[in-house]
């Protein structure tokens, strides 16, 4: 998923796109940006901390 934005990113920057697939690129990445997004603050919530005691708490 966040090879694709990559992907998408990197298409919009050459100088040859049209301005018809800059609309597509540009939706299809905050589409990606969206669902990247959700991921990483899914990632956040599983996230715990060791303490100095050795117990585990949510960052």
């Amino acid at each position: 998923m966040f090879g694709q934005l990559e992907t998408v990113i990197e298409a919009m920057e050459k100088d040859d796109v049209s301005l018809e697939d800059s609309f597509e690129l540009y939706n299809r990445g905050m589409t990606l940006l969206s669902r990247c997004s959700r991921a990483i603050d899914e990632v956040e919530k599983k996230v715990l901390v060791l303490d100095e005691n050795g117990e585990t708490h949510e960052f």
